[in-house]
C-alpha cells in the first residue's frame, strides 16, 4: 500500500457477481400476452425453490448461493430462496452486503437463463426475443437501476441470432449498457464458433461500434473440462480455469481479434495464473508455426493482440 493511503480509500469493484433471480422479475417487463408462458419460481414440498420452463427445470443448488454460509453447507443440494441470503436476490439487502464488505461497485451475471441466455431460445422466435429483453429490462431496470451508482449493468445476448443479437446490444447501448454475456465456446452449444466470422459479423460489428464488452464466463456453455465419467468432483473443480484457457485460444486464433482493434474480451472466473505461461506459449506458436498455418497479426505478436483486447 502507497505510503499515506488509507484502507478506507481503496475502491474494490466486483465484475463477476452472480444473481439469483426474484421469483417477479418477469412481471412489469415482459408483455401481458407472454406472462402465462414465462418461466416461473415454483416452491416445492421440500422447501426447495425450483425455475421452471416448459419442461425445464432448474434447481437453485446451494453451491450457488454460498455468500455467509459456512463450507459445510456448500453442496448440489436444490434450496429454496429462505435458506440463502437474502442479498442474493434482494437488491437492497445485495448493497448492504456490498457496502458491509467494501466494494463500491458491482457486475452481475445471469444465474437461471444461464450465462448466455440459452434457455429463451424457443421454436418461437419473437417470444424468445421478448425474454431476452424482459431480463435486460428487469436487469437494467429494476436490479441496476435501484442503485446506478453501485452496479454495472451487463444484459443477456440473442445468442441464437446473432443480427437480433446486435440489435439487442445497440438498444441496451444506448441507455448506458456496455457490457454482454456471452458464452465461452458456442460451437459446443450447437452454434458456429468464434472462427465462423461471417456469422457472428453483425454481433462483432454492435460490440466495437458502441464500446461494449463481450464478458465470456467459465462454464457457460455448460462444458467444463472433465477427465472421466467417473471422476471425482475434484477434478472438475481444478481443471476449471482451464476452460477459459481454451476461450482465450480460440478468440486469439480468431478472425475477430485481427479484424477490430478496438474490440473488448473479459475472461470472467479463469484466475490469472496461467497467462505468463499462455503468452509465451501463442507467441512461441506463432514464430514456429504462422508460415503454415498462415496466421498474420499485422507484424504484432500474439501476446501484443492479447493484451490489447483484454
Amino acid at each position: 500500500m502507497a505510503a499515506g493511503m488509507s484502507k478506507d480509500d481503496m475502491i474494490l469493484i466486483s465484475v463477476d457477481d452472480h444473481i439469483v433471480e426474484p421469483p417477479d422479475m418477469f412481471k412489469n417487463h415482459l408483455p401481458r400476452k407472454y406472462l402465462d408462458e414465462a418461466p416461473r419460481l415454483v416452491h416445492n414440498p421440500d422447501g426447495s425453490d425450483t425455475w421452471q420452463f416448459r419442461d425445464v427445470v432448474i434447481p437453485n443448488v446451494a453451491l450457488n448461493a454460498v455468500a455467509g454460509r459456512p463450507k459445510e453447507e456448500y453442496g448440489l443440494e436444490p434450496q429454496g430462496l429462505d435458506e440463502i441470503r437474502p442479498g442474493c436476490w434482494k437488491v437492497d439487502e445485495r448493497v448492504k452486503d456490498m457496502n458491509a464488505g467494501g466494494i463500491l461497485g458491482s457486475m452481475c451475471f445471469p444465474s437461471f437463463p444461464g450465462f448466455a441466455g440459452r434457455l429463451f431460445a424457443t421454436e418461437d422466435a419473437e417470444f424468445s426475443l421478448a425474454l431476452v429483453q424482459a431480463y435486460n429490462d428487469w436487469h437494467v431496470e429494476q436490479w441496476c437501476g435501484a442503485y446506478p451508482a453501485r452496479f454495472i449493468p451487463m444484459t443477456l445476448p440473442v445468442i441464437w441470432d446473432p443480427v437480433a443479437c446486435a440489435a439487442e446490444i445497440r438498444r441496451n447501448a444506448a441507455r448506458g449498457v456496455h457490457s454482454l454475456t456471452f458464452s465461452e465456446n458456442p460451437s459446443a452449444m450447437g452454434y458456429p464458433s468464434f472462427h465462423d466470422f461471417e456469422y457472428w459479423k453483425p454481433m462483432w460489428d454492435a460490440l466495437v461500434d458502441t464500446d461494449t464488452v463481450l464478458n465470456v464466463h467459465i462454464g457457460s456453455s455448460g462444458r467444463l473440462a472433465i477427465t472421466a465419467p467417473d471422476a471425482p468432483m475434484d477434478v472438475m473443480i481444478t481443471l476449471q480455469p482451464m476452460n477459459i484457457v481454451q476461450a482465450a485460444a480460440d478468440l486469439l486464433w480468431s478472425r475477430p481479434i485481427k479484424e477490430y482493434p478496438g474490440l473488448k474480451i473479459a475472461l470472467s472466473e479463469g484466475g490469472t495464473g496461467w497467462i505468463p505461461y499462455f503468452l509465451e506459449r501463442v507467441d512461441r506458436t506463432y514464430e514456429m508455426h504462422s508460415t503454415w498455418t498462415g496466421q498474420d497479426f499485422g507484424g504484432k505478436l500474439p501476446s501484443e493482440c492479447f493484451v490489447s483486447t483484454s
